[in-house]
């Protein structure tokens, strides 16, 4: 009998972006530039938040770990997409797609926690206003953060371990632009029920808990300010969650996109699509909401600006 973990491809064939051979050019530098407007974009943000010290604040450091989060997500697929259509080669090897897998997992469940870590923030800054410093202390944050890593890390080995026993001895044509798990348990030729167990609990803690979490933080919010309307309360609140709210609209809405509403078996490109934009879109929009919409934010990165024009 052959085992579970015999592997007999060398390789997978990413095909899965729907990109005519005479558009490639077009497409290289689209997704270059959004790209580098995520590195730039996100580590501006970090940057920010560790030179001004008003930004010390909850809030900014788990925005600070959001941010350095989306330009790991980004850089797991964007380099690897942006190489293979610069030397028109759609390989790659079987070792770097299962890293691939480990570190997609990884830096996406990471992006879930932060968002709902985001969301409790804001609603003990807005419903517990006067008790907002002791419930939102710095051990509860590192706590946070550091629950948030190992979650991730300890859910993105154990699908990574799964699938790495399995066998992969027919089709390597992978109908994706990266090394997606879905896309993979479809190509293997071993019994993938354990897998696709594992997928659906994992989703449940990892994306529908937290999801929930954020849906009851702001409820409470929502409450407490039209408990006492009024149009001053109102714009506050926008004001402190609107960026949060976006970001989490924008997050939430590729997942729902994909995984409720999912494509018909013989279709790949809207999967592929929404993959597009949650890997390299939503992280590169990140900065640029938090930088529109924030005023703390212009205020830390006109201060840095006016510095450096009157620096000698």
């Amino acid at each position: 009998m052959r085992r579970d973990n015999q592997t007999c491809v060398s390789e997978f064939l990413l095909i899965g972006l729907p990109i005519q051979l005479e558009q490639q050019g077009m497409f290289f530098i689209l997704f270059l530039g959004l790209y580098l407007t995520t590195v730039l974009g996100n580590l501006l943000i970090i940057l920010l938040i560790r030179l001004d010290s008003r930004l010390h604040t909850p809030m900014y450091f788990f925005l600070s770990h959001l941010a350095f989060t989306d330009v790991s997500f980004s850089s797991v697929t964007a380099p690897k997409l942006l190489m293979n259509m610069q030397t028109q080669s759609q390989s790659t090897s079987y070792a770097g797609c299962i890293s691939q897998v480990y570190f997609s997992i990884f830096f996406f469940d990471i992006d879930s926690f932060l968002l709902t870590s985001m969301a409790y923030d804001r609603y003990v800054a807005i419903c517990h206003p006067l008790h907002y410093t002791t419930i939102m202390s710095q051990n509860l944050c590192f706590l946070l953060a550091i629950v948030s890593w190992v979650l991730s890390f300890a859910s993105a080995l154990l699908h990574t371990l799964l699938l790495a026993r399995l066998s992969f001895c027919g089709d390597n044509i992978l109908l994706h632009f990266f090394c997606d798990l879905s896309a993979l348990l479809k190509l293997s030729s071993s019994d993938t029920s354990t897998n696709e167990l594992l997928i659906l609990t994992a989703g449940g803690v990892f994306l529908t808990v937290p999801f929930m979490c954020i849906l009851i933080s702001y409820g409470h919010i929502g409450f407490t300010i039209l408990r006492v309307p009024s149009t001053k309360r109102i714009y506050k609140a926008l004001s402190t969650c609107g960026s949060h709210l976006s970001v989490v609209s924008l997050y939430y809405g590729a997942i729902i996109e994909l995984y409720i509403f999912p494509s018909s078996s013989d279709s790949n490109g809207k999967d592929v699509i929404v993959a597009v934009f949650y890997t390299l879109v939503t992280p590169m929009l990140n900065p640029i909401i938090y930088s529109l919409r924030n005023r703390d934010m212009k205020r830390a990165l006109g201060k840095i600006l006016c510095r450096g024009n009157f620096s000698p």
